[in-house]
């Protein structure tokens, strides 16, 4: 009896997994969209004294150069695929390995200035309250790799 309550329970935690519905991503009026309430979501854009705050990226070079490596960096990783890619634009998803959740992880290029760009961050999960701070973790291993 104790086995099948445990199988329902996990059997509901996949389903949960898979059915995490599409936010409403992209850039609006030149913002990313902001995070929900839950503690499972990280941004630059959001105030620096709020929760979900985490620093932009900071790269010398051109927007294009940038761009090219965040591409390369996300093709690099495990689980992700690229869904949008524009020049100023990237929206990529994150499935996690087990119970395939998946994350939306968000690039918004800003405009060159001396020989620096400025790439404001959005990480947010689908589904479920926290993250374990997964969302943060990434975009910090994303940040490293990115300034390697």
């Amino acid at each position: 009896m104790l086995v099948r309550k445990f199988l329902y329970l996990l059997l509901f935690i996949l389903l949960q997994g898979c059915s995490g519905i599409m936010p409403n991503l992209g850039v609006s009026n030149g913002k990313l969209a902001v995070c929900p309430d839950s503690p499972n979501c990280v941004s630059s854009q959001a105030q620096a004294e709020d929760k979900h705050y985490i620093e932009p990226i900071e790269l010398k070079g051109s927007n294009v150069d940038a761009h090219d490596k965040v591409v390369a960096v996300l093709e690099s990783l495990k689980r992700v695929k690229v869904v949008v890619n524009e020049a100023d634009y990237i929206h990529a998803e994150f499935t996690s390995a087990i119970f395939r959740f998946v994350d939306d992880v968000e690039f918004l290029i800003s405009e060159e200035r001396g020989g620096e760009v400025v790439i404001d961050i959005r990480s947010a999960s689908r589904v479920g309250h926290s993250d374990f701070g997964v969302n943060r973790k990434r975009m910090e291993a994303i940040r490293s790799k990115l300034q390697e």
